[in-house]
């Protein structure tokens, strides 16, 4: 019998695709020039191969499909990690919806031509949160609302506007318009400048694993699932190589990491106005984004919600509506995010440059990475003690070849860690100290609250509901 919620191939290829290609990343990855070829060449081949590898093969072992990140990190690590790297794994979008959907504002605010939308803070902050209270509550529909935006999202929000980019790009230069000197006289191999870029280039592909939370809802997902990933590592590096470079090859001067890919439009296809057709590419690849928000609200909760089915988290956060959506946890989710919103938008007035937001920012980024390398360290324990375990995918080659992919993964893990330290060149010289202390001592807590709260918490919760358990038995 089919099950009610199951997904086609290309929906969950779609939704996959949407929690990782960024389209905001683009000016991001532009401000390197020619490096950026180099680094989503290795993040993608060193960095999200071995992620995508290592989650197919741990996502089809017997008894590892439920929960995610939770699954694959507590039954080889123990519970208490498996907590936490999922406690991570939620808490860094919490921050990531905020800046997610300030790209959104801004690219309407230019394609609208709104300038308050994206310059005052009160508007701003208000069509944050009324952006995010939107995609939350049509989450309340089920996974199916959210296949759907994503699958369009995907096709007409992400992949039509950075091939329309595309092609006026080359149109662009053979008429006669040269490359920008910032990516002709770029280096394509990292220099001492760049290498604080790794982090940003493996934030671009973070969030492949989330997906595994709709495992069970895939078509023949043990089939399917493996080969989906692949395809998607493909698609990932193609997708950012081509509009990281179009931004770069086309701008000079400063880039807008909020309105670049906009600047970039106006630049290919109406020179000095706002055309109608520079406004259409700025409402698709909002569209775009804001199908990316919306298969984050639900991915990373879902492993919540599991985790409060094993008293980890208090019992009715595990409670579902008619749809099969665990509405309580998406609700403290958006209470979470407004804050956030309502920090960062009137912390920074909205500026990149301000100390807390960077901090916030690279803070996200940090406790992301903790749970990749939770993540990878499980892998291995996996490799060494657990190889009798059923499961319908393996990555080729034996465990030589297994322990070379996970390892190189969790380098680059450690490497992208190291270099988030490097204080960003948007922050003052003369605040870099308050930004690497804040960001050390963000670093601690938020790596210590799941250990604590688990330890207070989640444990006697635990220990209590096995004791009435054995009782009633």
């Amino acid at each position: 019998m089919k099950k009610q919620h199951t997904m086609s191939k290309f929906a969950f290829f779609a939704m996959t695709a949407s929690l990782f290609i960024t389209v905001y990343e683009y000016p991001t990855f532009a401000v390197v020039g020619k490096s950026l070829i180099f680094y989503l060449l290795l993040c993608g081949l060193g960095w999200f191969l071995p992620v995508s590898l290592c989650s197919a093969e741990l996502a089809t072992i017997e008894g590892y499909q439920e929960g995610g990140i939770y699954s694959w990190v507590g039954k080889p690590l123990g519970e208490k990690y498996g907590f936490a790297a999922l406690f991570f794994q939620w808490f860094q979008v919490t921050v990531g919806f905020v800046t997610m959907i300030y790209f959104i504002v801004g690219t309407l605010s230019y394609a609208l031509e709104i300038p308050a939308m994206n310059n005052d803070p009160v508007f701003k902050f208000l069509s944050v949160v009324g952006i995010f209270w939107i995609l939350t509550f049509l989450q309340l529909r089920g996974t199916e609302t959210t296949a759907k935006l994503a699958k369009y999202g995907f096709s007409i929000g992400i992949i039509l506007p950075v091939l329309v980019l595309f092609g006026c790009s080359i149109k662009y230069f053979m008429s006669g318009h040269s490359i920008s000197p910032h990516f002709t006289h770029s280096s394509f191999w990292p220099t001492k400048a760049t290498i604080g870029s790794l982090t940003s280039f493996v934030l671009a592909y973070m969030g492949v694993e989330a997906s595994a939370t709709h495992f069970s809802d895939l078509e023949d997902g043990k089939k399917n699932y493996p080969k989906l990933l692949m395809l998607l590592v493909i698609v990932g590096i193609v997708m950012s190589t081509i509009g990281g470079s179009v931004v770069s090859m086309v701008l000079t001067g400063n880039i807008s990491s909020n309105e670049g890919v906009m600047d970039t439009a106006t630049k290919l296809i109406s020179p000095g106005h706002v055309s109608f057709f520079v406004k259409m590419i700025g409402f698709l690849t909002s569209f775009g984004i804001l199908a990316q928000v919306s298969s984050w609200i639900v991915s990373p909760t879902e492993g919540l919600q599991f985790a409060a089915t094993k008293n980890l988290l208090p019992k009715k956060l595990a409670e579902k509506n008619a749809n099969d959506v665990p509405v309580r946890i998406l609700m403290i989710q958006g209470v979470i995010v407004t804050v956030w919103a309502a920090l960062l938008t009137f912390g920074s007035s909205g500026s990149g440059g301000n100390v807390g937001f960077q901090t916030a920012i690279s803070l996200t980024v940090l406790i992301y990475l903790s749970a990749y390398i939770l993540f990878f360290v499980s892998y291995f324990v996996i490799l060494r003690k657990h190889q009798t375990l059923a499961r319908e995918f393996q990555i080729p080659g034996g465990n030589l070849v297994k322990g070379i992919v996970a390892g190189i993964g969790l380098l680059i893990s450690i490497a992208a860690v190291c270099t988030a330290f490097i204080v960003p060149s948007t922050v003052p010289s003369s605040e870099s100290h308050l930004y690497l202390i804040s960001l050390l001592a963000g670093f601690i807590v938020t790596l210590a609250i799941p250990f604590v709260f688990y330890h207070f918490y989640s444990r006697p919760k635990k220990r209590s509901a096995i004791i009435e358990s054995g009782e009633q038995a």
